[in-house]
């Protein structure tokens, strides 16, 4: 009797101690998107909003609007894609169906009910069977922190998701707008180009100039004139791409850009702090962290069940013989035998998989390290190729074209060599333009390092 009433003083602890977990799992009222908004906004400094009523898509849409009224800065391009870009709205719906695994962990295993009835002259067999899973009991607690766990790796992993959006926004922008300033200059070269090969044509005509000469102007200005082509191209296709991550379904003809890229700053920040970034600071090292809590709960739990694993118990009565004899009441158990399957195999499973994600955690965080140290190490070196590029080459080749033009008007070189050097001063400014974007992309790859995963190339 001893036994019996500490076998049932333990179901009726796993009991209420499942009983407290369901009476907790609910469902949010804005199914757990509160920390991402608030991380995103702490992160990467933007608004983020999960559409979904009439009202909140409404809310968006004028937001969206109202910015492409201007020509749109980088935190504008970068605004509008965290409200209005569908495949990020779709990832926030998984945060509702990983709530709904959540509160399901919660609730209470149903009960089953059992009933067998056999008679013959007379004489009855009843039985009537009212049975709860008592290891599905004494799980719950572990199941429903384990679904707690796995909801906020669902929060991180769509908070990765922002971020990594908002890093393809930034990206996607300072080419767009990097590929405009060169069509410009393009045309820029392309028109020095034609003035040339006018000018061999008719002093061709005139008997005063060779026809490899004018050969040579001739293919200056086809160069050009198929690098302008080149140029508009990856424009079009540079203004898609942002239209794209912008979600606008008239594409690129309802974005205004700003007029050039953003001046180069005069320094380059300090590096950050490495190891505090790398184990601190990243996401996914969180994500992964979360995840290895999770499975050292599931290690723990396939250790507490390694041998009882089907346990179900519950009150019962049965009648045997005539109808007119009462019911006998008491209680039925039902266990599985650990003859075969004592447990071991799940065990190993469950350790060796928890050991598995330890050591990815390792090599992640190593991973990590390396990566901020690379994106520190480009975003610092095409500061240093722009800055020599602007204070350096441009004004080197500016001073040549102005020498050469002191030497035109003193009849000392030809024309051609003036339109020669109005070529390469115009394609020294295209080649700034190049190492001023990839400085605006390598600092965004820095700032998304810093948070997360760079962008895979």
């Amino acid at each position: 009797m001893g036994i019996l009433k500490k076998h049932l003083v333990r179901i009726c602890t796993a009991s209420l101690s499942a009983l407290s977990v369901a009476g907790c799992a609910q469902f949010s009222r804005d199914g757990g998107f509160g920390p991402i908004a608030r991380t995103t906004q702490a992160r990467i400094g933007k608004e983020v909003r999960w559409a979904r009523t009439p009202d909140e898509r409404a809310k968006s849409e004028r937001q969206i609007a109202e910015i492409l009224e201007h020509p749109l800065t980088v935190d504008d391009a970068v605004q509008i894609a965290l409200v209005g870009n569908a495949a990020l709205q779709a990832s926030f719906e998984e945060l509702g169906i990983s709530e709904a695994g959540l509160v399901q962990s919660g609730r209470l295993p149903n009960p089953g009910f059992t009933y067998r009835h056999a008679a013959a002259g007379g004489v009855y067999d009843i039985e009537e069977t009212l049975s709860v899973n008592v290891v599905a009991l004494l799980a719950a607690p572990y199941l429903h922190h384990a679904e707690e766990r796995r909801f906020q790796e669902m929060q991180s992993a769509v908070t990765l998701d922002i971020v990594q959006l908002a890093a393809r926004t930034r990206e996607a922008y300072y080419t767009a707008l990097a590929a405009g300033e060169s069509v410009r200059y393009r045309e820029q070269v392309r028109a020095a180009s034609e003035a040339g090969a006018e000018l061999a044509r008719r002093m061709r005509a005139a008997g005063n100039w060779s026809r490899l000469e004018d050969a040579r102007e001739r293919g200056f200005f086809d160069d050009a004139s198929l690098s302008l082509e080149r140029a508009r191209l990856a424009e079009t296709v540079a203004r898609e791409n942002l239209a794209q991550l912008l979600a606008l379904a008239s594409g690129s003809g309802s974005v205004r850009l700003a007029e050039r890229l953003p001046e180069l700053p005069a320094a380059v920040e300090e590096a950050p702090d490495v190891e505090k970034t790398a184990l601190d600071d990243r996401i996914d090292l969180g994500m992964m962290r979360a995840r290895m809590d999770a499975l050292a709960a599931k290690l723990h739990l396939a250790k507490a069940t390694r041998i009882v694993n089907v346990l179900e118990a519950g009150p019962a009565r049965v009648r045997q013989g005539p109808g007119s004899e009462p019911y006998e009441t008491g209680y039925e158990v039902s266990l599985e035998v650990p003859l075969f399957d004592s447990g071991e195999p799940r065990v190993r499973k469950a350790e060796a998989v928890y050991a598995k994600a330890v050591d990815e955690f390792r090599q992640a965080a190593i991973d990590a390290r390396a990566e901020v140290r690379k994106a520190y190490a480009r975003y610092r070196a095409s500061h240093e190729i722009a800055v020599r590029e602007r204070d350096e080459i441009l004004p080197l080749r500016k001073s040549i074209s102005q020498e050469d033009l002191k030497q035109y008007n003193a009849s000392q070189i030809s024309v051609f060599d003036l339109l020669a050097d109005a070529r390469a001063e115009s394609a020294g400014v295209d080649d700034y333009i190049q190492s001023l974007r990839d400085f605006w992309i390598a600092k965004s790859a820095l700032d998304t390092a810093l948070i997360g995963p760079p962008l895979q190339r």
